[in-house]
């Protein structure tokens, strides 16, 4: 595996790709970017096809981007990774092709070839599609032994348009797709959070799919207005700051939602993932030290082993609201528990895609800093 990073900034302008060496294999190239316009994406696109071996594109929008162990504002990065081992493909889908994000998953995951999958990593528009019915169709077509990962495209704290970029299209309402085939691929996955609940359990008791209306047989929207005070009017992006933790009827598994929208006609909440009727709540808050922590841990737990690999880094934009000049310290923290060894690279999302900690299928999940090592074994 040989791996390369460069990127463009919107007032430096592209940083030129290294001369590509000859290689058997298309390498894949990994792009994210904040604050960058279309036009720069697909400029940036052609200059990687044409000067960097004519890697596979793919990539997306973020809230802010990890290269190396920095956090970049205002600009594009990109990893381009050649496999000696490894093989991988792409697929993707349009939401608007199927009847629902379910269907969409299991679509998505049929289309991949199954013979010798190792590992699934997914990208997603991060305001259209329930992130919750597209990880469980996406489990649902995929063998069991299959792992996935990856998150919702992001956009800074506007909430307003996020977009998927595929070769040198760039796309919104759709979802990407990379499959990773072989037995010489190690994979290792880390996900945890550092938020903590407070105040009372809460029960759902007005919601549809990822539409929440009521908390208790009160107004779900009320409700937040209350507890934010004078960060209210800054919803929904100062929702982020006091995410929902969820249990659904019947399961002992809690999971963190977080808010992406509102419609304060219907004084509706719309959520990345499905808030279930009858689900019991709790409001959460978070402090630097312990989403510092948890980023350690996830590091920590995805460790796959000795030797050069990459890491790709999804955390949630609500983290790096609350870290604000700390946030390169999270990133710092990953790099640790990952050693001098891993090449980091990733976005900030508006929300992760991963196994869940107790090993149930991939779920979505906000709020969390979420690890993926890809190493190939000599």
């Amino acid at each position: 595996m040989k791996i390369n990073q460069f990127h463009m900034s919107n007032s430096g302008g592209w940083i030129t790709c290294p001369v590509s060496e000859a290689h058997p294999k298309r390498p894949l190239a990994l792009v994210f970017w904040s604050d960058t316009d279309e036009r720069g994406v697909r400029d940036a696109a052609r200059t990687l096809r044409e000067s960097c071996g004519g890697p596979v594109i793919v990539g997306c929008s973020a809230g802010g981007v990890i290269q190396g162990g920095q956090l970049l504002e205002n600009a594009l990065s990109a990893t381009i990774v050649a496999f000696e081992h490894t093989r991988f493909e792409t697929v993707t889908a349009m939401a608007a092709d199927h009847p629902d994000n379910h269907a969409l998953g299991r679509h998505l995951g049929a289309a991949l070839d199954h013979e010798g999958l190792a590992h699934v990593f997914v990208l997603s528009d991060g305001l259209s599609i329930n992130g919750c019915a597209l990880s469980a169709g996406l489990a649902e077509a995929l063998p069991p032994h299959v792992g996935v990962t990856g998150g919702l495209a992001g956009d800074g704290e506007r909430f307003e348009r996020t977009t998927l970029l595929h070769g040198c299209d760039i796309f919104s309402d759709g979802v990407i797709c990379i499959g990773f085939y072989g037995d010489r691929l190690r994979v290792g996955q880390g996900t945890r959070g550092g938020w903590v609940p407070f105040g009372p359990e809460r029960l759902i008791t007005a919601s549809h799919d990822n539409v929440l209306l009521e908390i208790d047989g009160e107004s779900a929207l009320d409700l937040y207005e209350r507890y934010l005070g004078k960060h209210a009017k800054n919803l929904p992006a100062s929702g982020h700051l006091f995410p929902l933790n969820l249990r659904e009827a019947g399961s002992s598994v809690w999971v963190v939602r977080t808010i992406l929208g509102l419609d304060r006609e219907r004084k509706a909440l719309f959520f990345g993932g499905d808030v279930p009727l009858g689900s019991t709540v709790r409001l959460m808050r978070g402090s630097i030290d312990n989403l510092l922590d948890g980023a350690e841990e996830a590091g920590k737990m995805a460790r796959a082993g000795d030797g050069d690999a990459l890491a790709i880094l999804v955390s949630c934009v609500g983290r790096k609201m609350l870290l604000k000049q700390f946030t390169e310290e999270e990133i710092e923290a990953v790099a640790e528990a990952l050693g001098p060894e891993a090449t980091l690279t990733g976005f900030y999302s508006y929300g992760e895609i991963a196994r869940g900690v107790e090993g149930e299928p991939c779920c979505l999940h906000n709020q969390t800093m979420m690890v993926t090592v890809l190493q190939e074994i000599r």
